[in-house]
């Protein structure tokens, strides 16, 4: 069998060539018996690249003795372990259940190829491409694997993505008016002044309002920011009408995020109302900051630093009715003319 690969010296460097395609690699050495040495390794693993995986596994034992036992499954263990919070490991967790990530699960690492990852990829869902990255990523920093399996620039992108949508302002006056619950109408009322997330939003209380400065401030749960909100007219009349001391909504923390957007959900279904969640209402008010010129900065600190709400309405989800010319030059209720007056009567003027 003809060598796919042979050496050859340049300005006392060794190189490696591809006989088929001609490509040509330094083999960052000058020494001719390591250059030999790496240019049958090229072949062998040209022509066996089984053998060329036990071989590097070998090699590489003697600096990881568990390199020939270690499976994905190791992996993915520390990547949920690494999660800060306890929220964050069980959404890790039930994340890497999903049967996508059945081709690598119990697979040896260094057996791993391309094509193993293909099988997860398959669907491209943005979730899992997400994860695989950073597990793919998390075994290379530890050491696990010696290669990239996926070069960083040849990552699948997202077959199809979710719009993204804001609760419209009919739409949330639909959901008032429908829902009859006094406690969750309140909930969804301040989810709508406040554009908080859900569970941020469930734990409430009046101890969160300043009234001497006419502010509502809270910590978001998720980053530790906090965000400061100025308390509007509209508002105000919904804080009043709340407990004056205590939380705000006694029964809605004692369900869990999955139950509010189930109940959430059932009450959109029953209106006719598509495309919109609880977060929903995180986007509408984003949304809104946006149309009525809310600075940028103000509205990141409203809903918390580097949200992917102010991205996306402040990117593209927001569409804005730009004002005439003529009516933004007006000064002292006047209008300023885009056709430059005659000079001639200017100067009578």
């Amino acid at each position: 069998m003809k060598n796919k690969y042979r050496t050859h010296r340049r300005a006392g460097i060794y190189y490696i060539e591809d006989t088929e395609t001609g490509q040509q690699t330094s083999l960052r050495t000058r020494d001719s018996k390591e250059a030999e040495t790496l240019k049958d390794a090229h072949n062998a693993a040209a022509r066996d690249a089984a053998l060329a995986v036990a071989i590097g596994a070998a090699y590489f034992s003697n600096r990881d003795p568990e390199v020939k036992t270690r499976t994905w499954r190791t992996v993915f263990d520390e990547f949920v372990r690494r999660g800060k919070k306890q929220s964050t490991r069980d959404r890790r967790t039930r994340a890497l259940r999903s049967p996508d990530f059945d081709p690598i699960r119990n697979k040896r690492i260094v057996e791993t190829t391309s094509s193993d990852f293909d099988a997860v990829l398959k669907d491209r869902k943005a979730s899992v491409i997400h994860n695989l990255r950073v597990i793919h990523n998390l075994a290379r920093g530890f050491g696990h694997l010696p290669f990239d399996i996926i070069p960083p620039k040849l990552w699948p992108s997202a077959a199809r993505k979710t719009d993204k949508r804001a609760t419209t302002t009919e739409e949330h006056a639909k959901i008032l008016a429908a829902e009859k619950n006094p406690e969750r109408r309140a909930y969804y009322e301040i989810i709508w002044h406040t554009g908080a997330a859900q569970t941020d939003a469930s734990k409430f209380s009046a101890e969160n309002i300043n009234w001497s400065e006419k502010t509502f401030a809270y910590a978001r749960q998720k980053t530790g920011e906090q965000a400061i909100l100025a308390i509007g007219p509209a508002f105000a009349a919904l804080l009043k009408s709340l407990p004056t001391s205590g939380a705000f909504f006694p029964r809605i923390p004692q369900s869990t995020d999955g139950a509010r957007s189930a109940e959430f959900c059932r009450r959109v279904r029953l209106l006719g109302i598509k495309g919109i969640s609880l977060h929903s209402y995180r986007y509408a008010w984003a949304q809104r900051a946006y149309i009525n010129g809310y600075p940028r900065r103000w509205a990141e600190a409203a809903l918390g630093h580097n949200s992917s709400a102010v991205h996306w309405a402040y990117a593209k989800g927001a569409a804005v009715k730009c004002p005439s010319l003529e009516e933004w030059n007006a000064v002292g209720g006047k209008i300023i003319p885009l056709v430059p007056p005659d000079p001639e009567v200017a100067v009578n003027e």
